[in-house]
């Protein structure tokens, strides 16, 4: 089941350069930003279940399609591109083993320990 979900991520992440590859930015951009959302990290200096909570809105696919439509539906190149890191970020983190966090450790995952 494991090689089945991480497929499905890796899909997702080939989808996501596929859709960065439409928008007007320079390529060395994805690159430069596919590591930013894990600046949501930063709430583990609290605790566990603040990091936790933090981490999750931003590796939520659903946020990264939330503005990734909103950037499509007003024009946006700046949102698009924010949605399509955030969707290939979550996605790639996935494929790593890394899921949703639980509140109590940051290896305890959706996905499993780390």
């Amino acid at each position: 089941m494991k090689t089945l979900l991480k497929s499905e991520e890796l899909a997702l992440f080939l989808g996501s350069i596929y859709l960065f590859s439409r928008l007007n930015f320079a390529w060395w951009w994805f690159p430069a930003l596919l590591l930013l959302p894990d600046i949501s990290m930063i709430g583990y200096l609290v605790n566990p279940a603040v990091g936790a909570v933090l981490y999750n809105v931003v590796h939520h696919k659903g946020l990264g399609i939330l503005i990734g439509l909103l950037g499509l539906a007003t024009g946006n190149q700046y949102l698009m591109l924010a949605g399509v890191i955030l969707l290939a970020h979550s996605s790639m983190d996935r494929v790593a083993g890394y899921g949703l966090k639980y509140f109590d450790s940051f290896k305890h995952t959706s996905l499993g320990l780390l």
